[in-house]
C-alpha cells in the first residue's frame, strides 16, 4: 500500500490572537496548537508530513526540527490556501497515492476522521474526498453544496454564497485527501476569481468533479472538529472542550 502524505497548512500570522508568534505556535492547554495536528496525523495512519511555513517561518521549523517524518515547504506571500500548496509541488510530483491536506491551526483535529478518510480512499480511490461535518454555528465556514440526490457539486466559501447557501449547516473543514496527481492537475487551474482574490483550495474538489473525476463529501468528522481557532475568545472555547473531552468518565 502507497504511503499517506500530509500537508500542513502553517504559514499565518493569526492577527487576532494578541500574540506576535506564527499562529500555529499559539498554545492550546499549554502546547502549540500545531502539535495536537501533528499527534492527530500520526496517530490517523499518516507516514509523512509536509508543513507549509510562512510568516515567522524559523519558529515552526525549530518548533518541529529533528522530527523524521515532517519536511518543510516555504510559502514566501501569502496568496490563500491553494497557493499553499502550489509550494509543495515538488514534492506531490515525486509522491503517488493519498494527500491529506489539513490546517495546523486546528488543535480539535481527530486521529479517527483522519483514518476514516485515509481508509475511504483507499477503498475506492477517488480523485478526492472533502472532510465534512454539520454545525448550528456555520458562520464563516465554507459551505458544502449538494444536488437534489446528494451528491457533492462543490464548496462555496461564505463570503461568494448566496443567502441561501449561507442557511446551509453543511460545512467544510478544510480537510481534504486528494489523489496526489489530480491535486497537481487542478492547481493548474486554480485562479483568483473571488471576493479574496485568492487562490483556494477549496476550488480543486470542483475542478475535478467538472471534469468527471469520483469526487466525494463525507461527514466523518466530530462536531468538535468545527470548532476554530481565530480569536482568544475561540480559544478559551476549544481549551474548554479540550478538557472537557480529557476529563474522566
Amino acid at each position: 500500500m502507497s504511503k499517506h502524505l500530509a500537508i500542513v497548512l502553517a504559514a499565518g500570522k493569526g492577527t487576532r490572537m494578541a500574540s506576535d508568534l506564527p499562529k500555529v505556535l499559539v498554545p492550546v492547554c499549554g502546547r502549540p496548537m500545531i502539535d495536537y495536528v501533528i499527534d492527530a496525523l500520526r496517530a490517523g495512519g499518516v507516514d509523512q508530513i509536509l508543513v507549509v511555513v510562512g510568516y515567522r517561518a524559523e519558529l515552526v521549523e525549530e518548533h518541529l526540527a529533528g522530527q523524521p517524518d515532517v519536511q518543510f515547504a516555504l510559502q514566501g506571500e501569502q496568496l490563500g490556501t491553494g497557493h499553499a500548496v502550489m509550494m509543495c509541488r515538488e514534492q506531490l510530483q515525486e509522491h503517488r497515492g493519498a494527500v491529506l491536506v489539513v490546517t495546523g491551526d486546528s488543535p480539535m483535529c481527530q486521529s479517527s476522521s483522519i483514518r476514516a478518510l485515509l481508509d475511504a480512499y483507499d477503498r475506492d480511490q477517488p480523485a478526492c474526498i472533502v472532510g465534512t461535518t454539520h454545525t448550528d454555528t456555520p458562520a464563516g465556514l465554507g459551505r458544502i453544496v449538494r444536488d437534489s440526490s446528494g451528491n457533492f457539486l462543490g464548496i462555496v466559501e461564505e463570503k461568494d454564497a448566496s443567502p441561501e447557501q449561507r442557511l446551509i449547516t453543511e460545512v467544510n473543514m478544510s480537510t481534504y485527501v486528494f489523489d496526489s496527481q489530480k491535486l497537481l492537475e487542478a492547481l493548474d487551474r486554480l485562479t483568483t476569481n473571488n471576493a479574496q482574490a485568492e487562490y483556494y483550495i477549496t476550488d480543486c474538489p470542483g475542478i475535478l468533479k467538472a471534469d468527471g473525476e469520483q469526487v466525494s463529501a463525507l461527514g466523518v468528522l466530530q462536531p468538535c472538529e468545527a470548532l476554530g481557532v481565530n480569536t482568544m475568545d475561540q480559544l478559551a472555547e476549544v481549551e474548554a472542550e479540550m478538557l472537557r473531552m480529557q476529563a474522566p468518565r
